[in-house]
C-alpha cells in the first residue's frame, strides 16, 4: 500500500503548473527555433519546421504530463492527440493575428510583427494551459487522487475508512465466503 502513495505525485497549484509550463514550454520553443534553423539548412524549411512541430508537441505533451500538470507518468496517446489538437489551434490563432496585421497594415515593421505574433502567442497559451490543465490532464489528477485515497483508506492505521471503502466496492462470492 505504501509503494501506491509513493508513486503518486501531488498535483501542483495553478500557478506552479503555470510556472512550469512556461518554463517546458519555453524551454522547448526556444530549443525547437534552433533546430528548426539548424535542420532547416539541409532540407526544405516547411519540411523542417513539420518536423521539428510534430517533435516538440510529443517532447511538450511528455514534459507536461510527468511535470507540469504532476500525472507522474507518461502521456497516453489520447492526451497526445489532445495536446496536438491544442497546439494547432495555437498555430491557428498566430497565423490568424499575423494574416489579420497583414490585412489592417500595408507594410508592418519587424516589431508590430514581434509584438503582434507574441501577444496572439501569449493568448494562445494561455487558453493552451487552460485547456491542457482542465481537460487533457484533469482525468488523471482525479484518478491520482482517487488512487491515494483508496490505497489510504485501506491501510490498516485507519479500520473505519477501509471499511467504508470495503463496504462500497461490489462483493463477489468469493469475498462473501471469506466475510463469512
Amino acid at each position: 500500500m505504501e509503494t501506491a502513495q509513493s508513486t503518486q505525485q501531488a498535483a501542483p497549484g495553478a500557478f506552479a503548473a503555470f510556472a512550469r509550463f512556461v518554463l517546458c514550454g519555453g524551454g522547448v520553443g526556444l530549443a525547437s527555433s534552433f533546430a528548426v534553423a539548424s535542420l532547416g539548412s539541409w532540407i526544405p524549411w516547411v519540411l523542417a519546421n513539420a518536423l521539428i512541430t510534430v517533435g516538440s508537441t510529443l517532447l511538450s505533451t511528455e514534459l507536461h504530463a510527468r511535470f507540469t500538470f504532476g500525472a507522474g507518468g507518461r502521456a497516453t496517446w489520447r492526451q497526445h492527440a489532445q495536446s496536438a489538437g491544442s497546439a494547432a489551434a495555437a498555430y491557428a490563432v498566430t497565423c490568424m493575428a499575423m494574416l489579420l496585421l497583414q490585412q489592417l497594415v500595408a507594410t508592418p515593421g519587424a516589431v508590430l510583427e514581434q509584438v503582434v505574433y507574441l501577444s496572439a502567442s501569449a493568448v494562445a497559451g494561455a487558453a493552451r494551459f487552460a485547456v491542457l490543465r482542465l481537460v487533457v490532464f484533469a482525468r488523471n489528477r482525479s484518478q491520482a487522487t482517487a488512487t491515494v485515497r483508496t490505497a489510504h483508506a485501506l491501510s490498516p492505521a485507519s479500520p473505519v475508512h477501509a471499511t467504508v471503502a470495503r463496504a462500497s466496492a461490489p462483493a463477489g462470492p468469493a469475498a462473501l465466503c471469506r466475510a463469512a
